[in-house]
């Protein structure tokens, strides 16, 4: 099984910025490619003080010297000698398919895997966009990826059982992370439950039921759960909560999985948690 020893990662933001540490923290070569030179160094600043922090707690021996295997570029081009490329970028369909089609001419090896790391769009509606539909899948890494130790696998129904499995190899016994296998359905495992979860929270807020700190602090008090679902799609983004509920009521039209209106009036808010300051709690 050829070792993946370069990797390029399409977007650098909380997600991108993330797979690429955990990737370089390996020893391997990473390019991450963003779409503006802002972007690109936005997402410097967010690699280097991501691992100060693992440095001053003692995770790594030197954040220079994993800093140092990392690249952030605003040319597309760069990640054509790839082994892996993994694209993280919005959770926009039409954004994914546009992009894979042009990673497909653009990375050189026939036996490079190009990789989503979508939260919920299934993997097929990429794979089709290339002409390497044997050599798709979703690795599917969980925010923040330098902590959590899952990773989704999801290959489609086209993809080559060798290259899930060297996929898991890497995943495994190069990153350090535990794999779990999932079916090509929109969600995949985690967020197949998590979502209808938080919606019914969002749901509990918007009828007045509770308020957001209590219904949050009940999860946490009485389930024993780290945080609250309100705090939790404060992590995650509502836009992105929202984008994943609607590619989850697109493929399964069950209501459960229906965004409740305080969320979309939310996300035009641009209120979309912690990244911009406020979603369902207030940050500084």
């Amino acid at each position: 099984m050829k070792d993946i020893r370069r990797v390029g990662v399409i977007g650098g933001g909380l997600m991108g910025s993330g797979i690429a540490e955990v990737c370089a923290r390996a020893g391997r070569d990473v390019t991450v490619v963003e779409s503006t030179d802002a972007a690109a160094d936005a997402a410097r600043q967010r690699l280097e003080a991501s691992l100060k922090r693992a440095e001053s707690r003692g995770k790594i021996d030197s954040a220079k010297t994993v800093l140092q295997r990392i690249d952030v570029v605003t040319e597309i081009e760069r990640v054509a000698d790839g082994q892996l490329v993994v694209e993280a970028i919005v959770e926009d369909e039409a954004a994914k398919t546009d992009l894979f089609r042009r990673l497909d001419s653009i990375v050189t090896d026939p036996e490079a895997i190009l990789a989503s790391n979508t939260s919920s769009i299934p993997i097929m509606k990429l794979a089709v966009m290339t002409r390497r539909p044997s050599h798709v899948l979703g690795i599917h890494f969980f925010n923040p990826v330098p902590v959590l130790s899952l990773v989704e696998l999801v290959p489609s129904l086209m993809t080559d059982t060798a290259v899930t499995e060297r996929a898991r190899a890497f995943v495994r016994d190069d990153l350090g992370k535990h794999a779990i296998d999932c079916q090509d359905r929109a969600g995949f495992v985690v967020n197949a439950l998590l979502i209808p979860f938080i919606l019914a929270a969002i749901r509990m807020l918007e009828s007045g039921f509770a308020t957001a700190e209590d219904i949050d602090q009940g999860l946490v008090r009485g389930a024993a759960h780290p945080q609250g679902p309100l705090a939790l799609a404060d992590l995650i983004g509502l836009d992105t909560t929202k984008a994943v509920a609607e590619s989850l009521y697109e493929e399964f039209k069950e209501p459960l999985y229906a965004a409740p209106p305080l969320l979309a009036r939310m996300v035009e808010a641009g209120l979309l948690g912690r990244k911009t300051g406020r979603g369902f709690h207030t940050y500084t």
